[in-house]
């Protein structure tokens, strides 16, 4: 569902859309010596390292440059962040991290997270949520709502 304000076409505080599909960005990774630990396992900070990336390309493939959604005068800083570790990376290890915009919530916006096996044996490495606010640069403050160019952008990703 979407609810928007008529007068300005922009999400405002206490709206929300969610998604309205299953669709998630696949980001395909692979676990070389320097994402490791001592042991041979993935370093724990590395797993956000990927999860960034994957959001990162998911707007790039939508057609978004981030550098240019910065440009426009807009940060997305991470303001919670849950993790759920379910099985370690290791060494040599291929997998998918798969990301979505789950729903946006007047200026929060709210990313799921999977990183998972691929092949006959599906495993799931670790599962989180994310959640960006938008910031104006110029004043370095919460802005009251989301520009009407960065909904756009938003819409694409939940849409399709």
């Amino acid at each position: 569902m979407f609810n928007e304000s008529k007068a300005n076409n922009s999400i405002v505080p206490g709206s929300t859309f969610d998604a309205v599909s299953e669709r998630w960005y696949d980001y395909p990774i692979v676990v070389y010596p320097h994402h490791t630990d001592y042991s041979g396992s993935v370093w724990h900070g590395q797993y956000l390292a990927w999860m960034e990336e994957a959001r990162i390309e998911y707007l790039n493939s939508m057609g978004v440059d981030f550098a240019e959604l910065v440009d426009l005068g807009c940060d997305l800083p991470v303001v919670e962040l849950s993790l759920r570790y379910h099985k370690s990376l290791r060494l040599g290890d291929i997998a998918m991290v798969r990301a979505r915009v789950s729903n946006v919530e007047g200026v929060k916006i709210h990313w799921d997270y999977k990183i998972e096996s691929e092949g006959s044996q599906c495993y799931t490495y670790l599962s989180g949520k994310v959640t960006l606010v938008t910031i104006d640069r110029q004043r370095g403050k919460i802005m009251r709502q989301i520009p009407p160019n960065i909904k756009d952008i938003l819409l694409k990703l939940v849409s399709g």
